[in-house]
């Protein structure tokens, strides 16, 4: 039971990514190009400024794969393995929660559930700390510590998500399941929030600006930072909403089939019995 679960774990998450993709690739990707040509520009101007001073000017690396390639070929395949991956983890979760729940709700609820705290352990809390940065958006020394950084914040909130839950499962016996789960919530958002306000913050660039403070390059357009932004929630909302219905809809079959081959499997069993005796 266990394995079919994962297996429907891994196909909800493969179609969960595929699905984002064709999101991001309609509306992240020109966005990010945007961003990329702003990345350009600046660099370009940086340069000519150090040129003017008499400063040797920065290079830019070689691409080990063509813009074309990253969007085309990079991005599905990226995209579908961290749904693929995710779904793995959805089924694990379901297993372990439905495996001592009880009379237990339909499996489409119950996934749903697991697949919303998945999205808000893994994306939205971490996201409110550190939102979606496009390229262009930070210094290149900064990259490598916000990385760092967000890496923490989603091993806190992934660990903070599944705290909750637990908390909200043993107190609901004595508060109800509704009470339970608010309080978890609460607990949540204040933890999460002192988090938040401990770990660093990592500033944007500034305006590029020459040796007499007047504005040479301006600073990354609000309007591509909100639109970006935007699209990277819509990505993970599609992702894990698709997950999360696709993976309710397979174990609901799964569930629903498994009494008729058992019936169809003892039938068997006194039908042998009848012919040997």
């Amino acid at each position: 039971m266990a394995q079919r679960l994962i297996l429907r774990g891994f196909a909800s998450g493969a179609l969960g990514g595929l699905l984002a993709f064709v999101f991001a690739r309609i509306l992240a990707v020109p966005v990010i190009e945007r961003a990329i040509d702003y990345e350009n520009g600046r660099g370009a101007a940086e340069n000519a400024l150090r040129g003017g001073a008499g400063l040797a000017t920065v290079g830019h690396d070689h691409e080990l794969f063509t813009r074309g390639v990253q969007g085309n070929a990079g991005l599905p395949v990226g995209v579908i393995l961290f749904g693929v991956a995710m779904g793995g983890l959805v089924a694990v979760a379901y297993a372990l929660v439905a495996r001592g729940m009880g009379p237990c709700p339909r499996p489409r609820v119950v996934a749903l559930l697991i697949a919303a705290a998945g999205f808000a352990g893994f994306f939205l809390l971490p996201f409110l700390k550190y939102p979606a940065a496009p390229p262009g958006i930070e210094h290149a020394q900064s990259i490598q510590t916000r990385g760092g950084l967000y890496l923490v914040m989603v091993a806190i909130s992934v660990v903070s998500v599944i705290a909750a839950g637990l908390a909200a499962r043993r107190l609901a016996p004595r508060l109800g399941g509704w009470r339970a789960t608010l309080l978890a919530l609460v607990g949540l958002a204040v933890w999460v929030a002192i988090v938040a306000a401990i770990l660093p913050s990592v500033e944007p660039s500034q305006p590029l600006r020459d040796a007499s403070g007047a504005v040479v390059y301006p600073r990354f357009p609000s309007d591509v930072l909100f639109q970006f932004r935007l699209s990277a929630i819509g990505v993970q909302v599609v992702l894990w909403t698709t997950v999360g219905l696709a993976f309710g809809v397979l174990v609901e079959r799964l569930t629903a089939s498994a009494p008729r081959t058992a019936h169809l499997a003892a039938r068997h069993e006194r039908t042998a019995d009848a012919l040997t005796s």
